[in-house]
Formats: structure tokens, C-alpha cells, sequence
């Protein structure tokens, strides 16, 4: 089933804005970023959508965790060229809609030592990036400490802590809510944890 939804409005100025915001992401952890804007298909939000127009392509393959629309394969498709796979550690990008329900960390590709950087890297959608449980990251980019508040579990952190002493193997993420994006780069270390206020 193709989609008519249409994709950036302006396809050049618009990619190369959600470009910048994710490397910029990446390079300041912690620091939300801004994209392009876009009409989303259903199961995708707006800086999600535009992520994935950005950087999916002919060559990309990508894990979509089972429960999004088949709109959102369908779009991806029409606008991108991209393949898919089941395997999430196949993939060269996942997108998680669900992350309480989404694979271990462990579970994705987190390349390997003659290619560290052909691992998986993860497109988090979030209902927002605050109100979760604070936490304290520490790596480069980041001048001293940085305190995040993203609405995940203590599991993902421990997962996450576990992951980067593999360092450089391992995992870059980005969590989306809106139009707003965080990165979480390999480098960003946990180092300390603690219950957001009642």
C-alpha cells in the first residue's frame, strides 16, 4: 500500500535543517534540538518522521518495533526507498514507539571492533523528554556534568551504563517528542541516578 502523505516541504532546506539538529544532538548531549517540519503518519511524531527522512535512504536498513501503523512502513517506503528487516540485529536503524516494550539494548547491533560505527543506532519516541527520573551523564560534550529527566526506566539507564564501558563498541540513540529531539551518544556515561520529585 503506497502513501500520499507527502514528505518535506522543502526537501533540500528541510533535510539539511533535521541534518544539523542531529549532529548537533549527538555532539551536546542532553541539549534538545529542534527539526524541520512535516505532516507525520499516524505512529510517527513530527521530529521522528523528519529523523527518518533524513536518514534513511536505498542503502539504510531498519527495525520497526511491532504495533506502529503499516502507514508508517508504507510512508518510509514512498518517501525513502529504505529496507526492513525483523532482526533488530540486522538493523541500521530502530525505531522504538514503545521503549518499556522495546528489545534490550543488548539486543542490537553494537558493531564491532574493526567497525564500531556499523552498529544499530536507536530512534526513541517519548511522550516528552522530561519527567522521568533524573539522571547525571558525564562524557564528551558534555563540560562537567549534564542532569536528564527523560521518561524512561531504570532499566534502560542500567542497560545503557552496562553498554558503554564496551566503549567504542556500542549504541548511539536519539529520543524524539514533538518536534524535539535529544541525542545520547555511546560516550554519555551514567554516573549517578536518583527518583524524580513526587
Amino acid at each position: 500500500m503506497m502513501t500520499q502523505l507527502p514528505g518535506f516541504a522543502d526537501t533540500v532546506h528541510d533535510a539539511q535543517i533535521t541534518f544539523r539538529a542531529l549532529l548537533d544532538s549527538l555532539a551536546r548531549p542532553g541539549i534538545a534540538q529542534t527539526t524541520a517540519s512535516l505532516q507525520a503518519p499516524t505512529g510517527l511524531g513530527v521530529a521522528c518522521a523528519a529523523a527518518c527522512l533524513t536518514l534513511f535512504d536505498l542503502e539504510t536498513t531498519v527495525w520497526l518495533q511491532p504495533g506502529l501503523p503499516e502507514e508508517v512502513q508504507s510512508w518510509l517506503i514512498f518517501h525513502t526507498g529504505c529496507r526492513f528487516t525483523n532482526n533488530p540485529q540486522a538493523s541500521d536503524f530502530a525505531v522504538i514507539w514503545q521503549i518499556d516494550t522495546a528489545p534490550a539494548l543488548s539486543e542490537f547491533s553494537w558493531g564491532t571492533a574493526e567497525y564500531p560505527e556499523a552498529s544499530t543506532s536507536l530512534l526513541i519516541q517519548l511522550p516528552g523528554l522530561h519527567g522521568g527520573d533524573r539522571s547525571t551523564l558525564q562524557g564528551p560534550g558534555i563540560l562537567t556534568k549534564l542532569e536528564v529527566d527523560l521518561p524512561v526506566s531504570a532499566a534502560f539507564w542500567q542497560q545503557w551504563q552496562a553498554m558503554t564501558e564496551d566503549y567504542p563498541l556500542g549504541l548511539d540513540c536519539w529520543c524524539f517528542a514533538a518536534n524535539k529531539m535529544l541525542g545520547l551518544p555511546r560516550t554519555a556515561r551514567v554516573v549517578t541516578a536518583s527518583k524524580a520529585d513526587p
